[in-house]
């Protein structure tokens, strides 16, 4: 255990948390030359195309230091968005020491001191890291200066290196073994193994990432799922290189695997606690908290006959994805689907995406929301997670939404149109705070249902990529809250009904109503598409009919020959118009979710 060092890189999204990996795995050859490629421990196709990291990554490295000892790191690979923040704390709670990178041409970001506070929660020991030092437009001095402020350090304990030349690689490495505590624990105790992640195999099942707290296990033998009781034997354990290594026996202090021949995606669960039969322990680990959900939305099979496939592909993304969040619902539009809750809108984005890459499953969303709160006025508290749950208006006391307390980090000369945007979306601010001449913090208190659609993409662009925004759930307020309908020929499309603010629901409702019109086709007969709230119609546009000649036949004669036709017409379109009912394409659905931008 001397000689062991679990340790997570934390970041703000491209300060090169990957990049600096990278170089680790080629400085202690855990990686050949011929599988070394960029972003080495991101495995997913949709990672490489966006250049982000999507899940934490562990692997096993063994580092040679100047002492003469070869000791074994455990390192984990972390996202940086603010919609992966679920993965950055697992991680944490596996480790005894992070890596705090700082990007020496942007400085300190939003997510930065986010990931720095989670790490602090768990007491772990902090090394600073100043990337991309070789670039020419490095602030090195300032930046410094910025992570003495906020870590209280010395000079001399930050370390510079790059990531893209492998400048300081080997002095990374060396204040990793120096720095970070071996792990704790009793390797005499009962068995207790924290699970931090999991993944399905479909030749293998369930695959469980640990770590083992207490105790040694032993291959072969017999062990218990504390949480969830299941008892199963230890197939296959082992260490994390780049592929799975088996191992007869791993002891306290060691990050593994464990293949117990689960099929069942449900029986395992992330925080769990694995112990042995031989010699249970007496209480599980207390794992990470659990993960609420922010934004939810629908998401149905094209096929209604798909359901059950839809059911067992998000069972075994939930595995591999442990802050998603679903349970079954029913949309007269659409059918069977399911409720999904997320932490954000790009976190919708990659579901959507892997379900389809990973799974062959093409799915309709419907437009997402976040969940509320409606008191009636006899006193019940309802949740309020579709428009469909809200009751009828004369039964409602009011309805609370969530907020949130962002926090945003800019140059002064973008103060100005960052309040504007902020008091847009019904905010207000808090403190403004000045870290440097050149960079202030700003904090808001803003609902939550304004962030999430397009707040982070509007954000990004006034202030030319410069600002960076991390937010934290508050409490729950009042608000004057209605749902939208939207009706075409006066039926309700209950998938495209959405709860916004009153002050808000006409412009709303006439984007949607504009966006429909151009995007429905035409049919025999008129269309009406209408935007309501209750009775009340708030926003409307006409699809005119597609109309044949029925004159062209007529060579001149008499104009009543012309006029007789066209009545016939009229009364068929008429009655046409009664009878016809309009189906939605699925293109329309994704356009909708597309209203903001």
């Amino acid at each position: 255990m001397k000689e062991l060092r679990n340790f997570c890189v934390i970041a703000h999204i491209d300060h090169g948390k990957s990049t600096l990996s990278d170089r680790l795995l080629e400085h202690t050859q855990t990686i050949s030359e011929r599988e070394m490629k960029d972003q080495a421990l991101d495995d997913m196709e949709l990672e490489r195309e966006r250049g982000i990291t999507i899940k934490s990554h562990a692997i096993q490295l063994n580092y040679l230091h100047t002492d003469g000892n070869t000791y074994t790191l455990n390192l984990i690979d972390t996202p940086g968005h603010v919609d992966f923040s679920y993965e950055v704390s697992r991680s944490i709670a596996a480790c005894e020491g992070a890596l705090l990178l700082v990007d020496a041409s942007q400085g300190i970001q939003a997510q930065t001191i986010s990931n720095l506070y989670l790490a602090l929660e768990h007491d772990l020991e902090i090394i600073p890291v100043l990337n991309k030092v070789d670039m020419e437009s490095a602030m090195i001095e300032e930046v410094s200066d910025q992570i003495i402020d906020l870590l209280g350090v010395d000079l001399e304990d930050i370390v510079h290196a790059s990531g893209k030349t492998g400048l300081g690689v080997e002095n990374v490495l060396s204040h990793i073994v120096e720095r970070i505590p071996p792990p704790k624990g009793d390797i005499e105790a009962p068995l207790q193994a924290l699970i931090f992640d999991s993944l399905f195999n479909p030749f293998r099942g369930v695959v469980a990432y640990f770590k083992i707290i207490n105790g040694t296990m032993k291959k072969g033998e017999k062990v218990r799922f504390f949480n969830t009781g299941k008892e199963y034997a230890a197939d296959e354990i082992g260490i994390l290189k780049l592929d799975m290594h088996p191992r007869k026996e791993l002891s306290c202090g060691h990050v593994g695997y464990i293949i117990t021949g689960i099929k069942e995606s449900k029986e395992i669960k992330v925080g769990d606690t694995i112990t042995s039969m031989a010699n249970p322990c007496s209480e599980g680990i207390v794992g990470f908290e659990e993960v609420k959900p922010m934004v939810f939305a629908g998401i149905y099979p094209i096929d209604n006959d798909d359901f059950e496939d839809l059911r067992d592909s998000l069972e075994k993304l939930q595995l591999n994805d442990a802050a998603l969040v679903f349970e079954p619902e029913s949309s007269a539009a659409l059918g069977f689907g399911f409720r999904v809750g997320f932490l954000g809108m790009l976190h919708l984005e990659i579901v959507q995406e892997r379900l389809s890459r990973e799974y062959d499953q093409e799915v309709i969303t419907t437009v997402p929301n976040v969940s509320y709160y409606a008191y009636t006025k006899k006193g019940e508290e309802l949740i309020i997670n579709t428009p469909n749950d809200l009751p009828d208006p004369t039964l409602i006391d009011r309805v609370e939404e969530p907020y949130i307390r962002a926090q945003i980090i800019t140059m002064p000369e973008y103060i100005g149109s960052i309040m504007t945007l902020c008091m847009e979306k019904r905010g207000t601010l808090t403190k403004q705070n000045y870290l440097t001449t050149d960079r202030v913090e700003l904090s808001f208190e803003l609902p939550l249902a304004e962030i999430v659609f397009d707040f982070y993409d509007k954000l990004k662009s006034i202030s030319k990529g410069y600002a960076s925004f991390d937010y934290v759930q508050t409490d729950y307020r009042p608000s004057d809250l209605v749902r939208l309908d939207i009706r075409l020929n006066g039926d309700s499309v209950d998938a495209m009904s959405s709860l916004v603010h009153r002050t808000k629901a006409e412009s709303f409702g006439r984007k949607i109503c504009k966006k429909l019109k151009d995007l429905l086709p035409r049919q025999q007969f008129m269309i009406a598409i209408q935007a309501s709230i209750g009775a009340k119609i708030i926003a409307r546009e006409t699809i005119s009919a597609l109309r044949k000649d029925v004159t062209a036949k007529c060579y001149g004669g008499d104009i009543t020959r012309k006029r007789k036709l066209l009545e016939k017409q009229k009364k068929g379109k008429k009655k046409m118009r009664q009878i016809g009912s309009v189906q939605v394409p699925q293109k329309a659905f994704l356009e909708v979710l597309k209203i903001n931008d």
